[in-house]
């Protein structure tokens, strides 16, 4: 029988090169999840790189756990997981609002709430199609390209918006990306993302927009402290934020695992496979609560690099798991990747995350969309969620923890586009094949009734 692709294994050398060049286009994410973290919470040095280490160590966990499947848990696909997203916005909400041993205990719980949910959630995923999903990996997409975008840019009204240096490296680094594309085949032409972010790299160095001070400080090893913000409280109105954001989270998980399914062209279950990713989240969310890091969720922001570099292989992305895992112990590697310049990463995430916006695409090429119906469902949910997309702060007028589920485009397209599915394609057909009685309806208003109906003729009546 032939070894599926995905999970072929190539010779060590290949898939960990492979694996590095996860690593070094997903590594911006957790460095500054927990510099963001740190300069919120005003973290010290000391607990900030006990944070980054234990960061990169508890992604590389969840990167073995879903790439690998043991047991129940994890979907067997090329997956990576990270800090990051809502989940810490969440976080350092309960932190300020109350205090990080609760935003700790709040992260536990919601970890514990995953798997209580789960078997519920399960039996619902029947409601997400294909319409529903590339409705949702293209929010997912759009939202992504914009966050690389502004790793490129920054923020707009801050210092250093739309720098010209910088604009030039996220160009350039695009530029150099497509070269090698261009230019190479075989291996040389998979590893074009990596290639493309070295030669930026490179450049940011000639234009002295490197700064390699960080790079020379500190000790060789770094090792995680166990509840570094003491033991725990457990609140569970703090927690309800992050517990409501989990359902959303759930959904999510279940369009990044179709989608990862596509890009490798493995056919999945659904009811078996979804499940096996949320446990996955789950799981490392657990471990991670008592490191004192936010929740760890799948991200689909590898799949980008396994279409464009067409390795399909979950062992490549296990071997990105035991470079995280390395990268946590080892702290001159942590340091030596965080001077990348943030424009350089952006630039090739660009190209990574907008990948994942064509694979939306081209699922909801398969979604029927000749069907009005269809496409009236896919408006409606994208133009929801792109609503807090394309424009930040739509929602200041909410309180705090309903906003920060309006926020959430993702979380709100997908909830549209599910709700929509379920009342046009599940509901209004089981309201319009139920029989009306001829004796419970006066002729004239029966008359009136289907006169008003015009095209839609009444049901026929079957003996």
């Amino acid at each position: 029988m032939a070894i599926h692709p995905v999970d072929e294994s190539r010779p060590i050398g290949r898939i960990l090169l492979f694996g590095i060049q996860h690593v070094l286009v997903m590594a911006a994410t957790p460095i500054s999840a927990i510099f963001l973290m740190s300069a919120t919470l005003r973290l010290d040095p000391g607990l900030t790189v006990n944070l980054l280490s234990a960061a990169f160590l508890l992604s590389g966990v969840g990167t073995l756990i879903q790439s690998l499947g043991p047991w129940k848990f994890g979907p067997k696909l090329p997956f990576v997981m990270l800090p990051g997203g809502a989940p810490l916005i969440l976080f350092l909400a309960i932190a300020e609002q109350h205090d990080l041993p609760t935003a700790t205990g709040a992260v536990i719980i919601t970890a514990a709430f995953y798997f209580v949910v789960l078997p519920v959630f399960s039996r619902l995923l029947r409601f997400f199609p294909a319409l529903v999903i590339g409705t949702m990996i293209v929010i997912v997409g759009v939202n992504l390209v914009k966050v690389g975008a502004l790793l490129v840019t920054g923020r707009p009204g801050q210092p250093g918006f739309a720098d010209t240096t910088n604009l030039l490296l996220g160009l350039a680094t695009i530029a150099f990306t497509v070269a090698f594309y261009w230019l190479f085949t075989g291996t040389l032409r998979q590893l074009a993302v990596m290639l493309g972010l070295i030669a930026g790299t490179v450049l940011a160095f000639a234009l002295g927009a490197v700064d390699t001070g960080p790079a020379a400080q500190g000790g060789l090893l770094s090792v995680p402290e166990l509840l570094p913000f003491g033991s725990p409280q457990f609140n569970l109105l703090a927690a309800l934020p992050l517990m409501l954001y989990s359902l959303a989270s759930m959904a999510e998980a279940t369009g990044q695992t179709v989608i990862n399914a596509e890009a490798v062209g493995k056919e999945i279950d659904k009811r078996e496979d979804v499940p096996k990713t949320i446990r996955g989240d789950a799981l490392t969310s657990l471990f991670g609560g008592f490191f004192g890091l936010p929740l760890l969720v799948t991200s689909g922001e590898n799949i980008g690099i396994v279409r464009v570099t067409g390795v399909r292989s979950r062992y490549v992305t296990a071997a990105a798991g035991v470079v995280l895992i390395a990268i946590g112990f080892l702290a001159p590697i942590t340091r030596a990747i965080s001077i990348v310049p943030s424009a350089v990463v952006g630039g090739t995430a660009m190209v990574v995350f907008a990948v994942i916006t064509v694979l939306g695409v081209q699922m909801l090429g398969r979604a029927d969309l000749d069907r009005h119906t269809n496409t009236f469902i896919c408006a409606v949910a994208i133009a929801l969620g792109l609503l807090p997309i394309l424009i930040p702060g739509v929602y200041g007028g909410f309180a705090p923890s309903v906003r920060i589920l309006l926020e959430s485009g993702v979380a709100v397209g997908a909830f549209v586009a599910a709700v929509l599915n379920i009342l046009f394609h599940h509901v209004r057909p089981r309201l319009s094949r139920k029989p009306v009685p001829a004796a419970a309806v006066p002729a004239p208003a029966q008359a009136q009734a289907e006169e008003a109906e015009g095209s839609e003729p009444a049901p026929a009546q079957h003996s």
